[in-house]
């Protein structure tokens, strides 16, 4: 096991034999798994220099203060650096929203990154096994996931929360069970200690562990051996898949490019149906967003009914976390939620945007060009396309800039009565990406009487008159 460990160890530390000179941080729970590769470290051949991290989570009382002694322990006794810290994994779980495992991962894996940016350690190795290795496949599966789940762990990979210039994470122990480190263990009288929660089966791995993988090695005993050789294969196809992607998700952008600078991405639906294997496109495109199997798998539903009609496609929403999926007449327009709220119909409009004065401001993705102008200053009152004026009287500074809600009414120049701006933008034609990301002008964040459409029109409260001193343009 030493040597295949030596030989692991070269490959991933840039098959450059490691030295004292270059350190690795070695992340080291107290449990049989990182202790053996603690161990496998100091033994090795290589001479590897490396340091101890250890995370003290509170989640297990006295257990959770022994796991810590122990590995102070081993660390004294051969000399090894120990960094050891104290995490309320609760508390910060209940502050962010997320679950005990998730804020375990974060915590630790920001602090690995800050002792390698405050120490210089060149990689974090972490003892993940072959045993786990499978249970993060079936837990995949059980997810629902596309073919880069079924890849598995990578042995080698960018630190998370790493940043940037995020040192290597590197998994040494991948090609080992779970029965050979224990081997391994006994042989060495490496001392350990068990996590009591390890038997509790009400956590989804721990129930993979305990109850689904034995049923599995009755079938075949070399079980976990023979799934962690299918995810290397798993892993090749899903390069394969990605080169695919690549490729061909370029050809059916018909507008914006990542989402994450106020754009919204849309794909043309016509394009990405021409495409030979469109429906992994689709998966692709909107798993990187955090768009869910089921909602995946309703979007390709419409899609694989899509027909030019517009009858039965245009208007649908969909929401991940961070993002929300608008089915336009002819695509698909993914934008971030950070910019929206939520409104009575279920869509999400633009939060508004106060206008204190001239000047250049940003809308939903549109840049707004305003201008406070003299009448003698505008040689025409007939706005171009994109433009709209109005007497800076009538709506003075400050007003505001927001999106759309169901009620809002405008009255159009000329008109008497109100009309809904939901008339209005049929009768301009828009799709409902359009609507979702229209500026509106109000004089209050919550009035519904809406004075401008900018880029199309004005309410007939503040057109401009024979009295008109000063005008407001706003140039889309």
């Amino acid at each position: 096991m030493q040597k295949q460990f030596d030989v692991t160890l070269t490959e991933l530390l840039c098959n450059e034999t490691p030295s004292p000179d270059s350190t690795v941080l070695l992340a080291v729970s107290g449990g049989v798994d990182s202790m053996c590769m603690a161990e496998l470290f100091l033994r090795s051949s290589l001479k590897p220099g490396f340091a101890l991290a250890h995370c003290n989570f509170h989640l297990r009382g006295g257990e959770s203060d022994s796991d810590e002694a122990l590995v102070r322990s081993w660390g004294g006794r051969y000399g090894i650096k120990v960094h050891t810290v104290d995490f309320d994994t609760a508390g910060y779980a209940e502050k962010y929203g997320v679950s005990i495992e998730m804020a375990a991962r974060e915590l630790r894996y920001r602090w690995f990154g800050q002792l390698c940016s405050e120490y210089g350690y060149d990689a974090v190795a972490v003892a993940h096994n072959a045993n786990d290795n499978a249970e993060t496949l079936f837990l995949n599966i059980a997810r629902g996931t596309g073919v880069r789940g079924l890849s598995g762990m990578q042995d080698k990979s960018p630190l998370p929360y790493g940043g940037e210039d995020a040192p290597v994470l590197v998994r040494p122990m991948l090609g080992f069970t779970r029965n050979q480190i224990e081997g391994f263990a006994y042989s060495h009288s490496i001392e350990y200690h068990t996590d009591s929660t390890n038997s509790d089966s009400a956590y989804k791995r721990n129930r993979i562990r305990n109850e689904i993988f034995p049923l599995f090695e009755k079938l075949n005993p070399s079980f976990v051996k023979t799934v962690c050789r299918e995810i290397r294969y798993f892993s090749q196809v899903a390069d394969i898949a990605e080169g695919y992607y690549d490729s061909s998700v370029k050809n059916i952008y018909s507008a914006g490019t990542t989402g994450d600078d106020g754009e919204p991405v849309t794909i043309d639906i016509k394009a990405l149906m021409s495409l030979e294997h469109w429906e992994y496109v689709l998966y692709r495109f909107l798993e990187q967003y955090g768009f869910n199997s089921a909602s995946i798998a309703s979007v390709e539903k419409l899609v694989r009914n899509y027909d030019g009609t517009n009858v039965t496609f245009s208007g649908k929403v969909f929401k991940s976390a961070d993002y929300m999926l608008l089915t336009a007449s002819d695509s698909l327009v993914v934008r971030r939620l950070s910019d929206t709220e939520d409104s009575d119909n279920g869509l999400s409009c633009y939060g508004g945007t106060i206008i204190p004065g001239p000047g250049t401001y940003i809308f939903g993705g549109h840049s707004l060009a305003v201008e406070y102008l003299g009448r003698s200053e505008v040689e025409s009152l007939k706005s171009p396309k994109g433009t709209v004026m109005f007497d800076s009287a009538k709506l003075p500074f400050p007003f505001f800039v927001r999106g759309w809600r169901q009620g809002d009414w405008i009255r159009p120049l000329g008109m008497r009565g109100r009309k809904k701006v939901s008339d209005l933008f049929t009768d301009l034609k828009y799709d409902i990406s359009r609507k979702v990301c229209s500026p509106l002008v109000v004089s209050s964040p919550d009035d519904q009487h809406i004075l401008s459409l900018i880029g199309e029109r004005v309410d007939d409260s503040v057109r401009i008159d024979e009295n008109t001193e000063f005008i407001t343009r706003i140039v889309l």
